[in-house]
């Protein structure tokens, strides 16, 4: 049986943090995330939706050229419990394509829309794509809901550890405080000697540490 379970964390020594952003790419505030990122030689995974893509593909695009890691958000960001297996498998092979004619290769890693997954969905993203379902530690700084800037980086400081998975939303509605809050991590983290990683790096991190 597959696990169904969402990888929040990993279990590592070195002082490592994967920045993870949804729901993209968007024109606006995409860029001003890689832009934060390169002043601070951080990479991030970006868990794209096809839709999205497909409106923004020179943004994706550009994701990819500055050495970021694009991972599958699904087609249409659905609640794969609900959808009939076939749907489910449509969801992903849709986005897995989009994401490889930008990169070049299939994506690595997966992030269930709403976090929602089960045995029967895991059969599928895990079983028969290969994708670890990742999560994240930060979900009470719930940026989508755009609590505040000083909210979202509380929240998110209070759950920093090596090998923490943070999630943040780059795509959809007005991401100007999850950009600022992400400017203000970037920036603390980096200069308390944190480096800032892709989840498939975390990943190799993490099976190093058990050899």
């Amino acid at each position: 049986m597959a696990d169904f379970q969402v990888i929040n964390e990993l279990p590592i020594q070195d002082k490592a943090v994967a920045f993870t952003f949804d729901d993209g790419p968007n024109p606006l505030y995409t860029p001003q995330v890689f832009e934060i990122l390169r002043e601070v030689q951080g990479k991030a995974t970006f868990f794209m939706i096809g839709t999205q893509m497909e409106k923004s593909p020179e943004t994706a695009k550009a994701v990819h050229e500055q050495g970021h890691e694009i991972g599958n958000h699904t087609y249409t960001h659905p609640h794969l419990p609900d959808l009939p297996p076939e749907e489910c498998r449509r969801e992903l092979q849709l986005t897995e394509e989009l994401i490889e004619q930008v990169t070049g290769a299939k994506p690595k890693v997966f992030r269930p829309p709403y976090l929602a997954t089960s045995e029967e969905v895991a059969a599928i993203t895990a079983g028969e794509f290969g994708y670890p379902a990742i999560g994240a530690v930060n979900g009470a700084a719930m940026d989508w809901e755009m609590p505040g800037v000083a909210h979202i980086v509380e929240k998110t400081r209070e759950q920093v550890r090596p090998g923490s998975i943070l999630l943040f939303h780059d795509g959809f509605d007005d991401r100007s405080q999850t950009v600022e809050a992400v400017r203000i991590l970037a920036a603390e983290l980096t200069a308390a000697g944190y480096r800032l990683v892709t989840v498939s790096e975390l990943l190799t991190l993490s099976r190093a540490a058990l050899e």
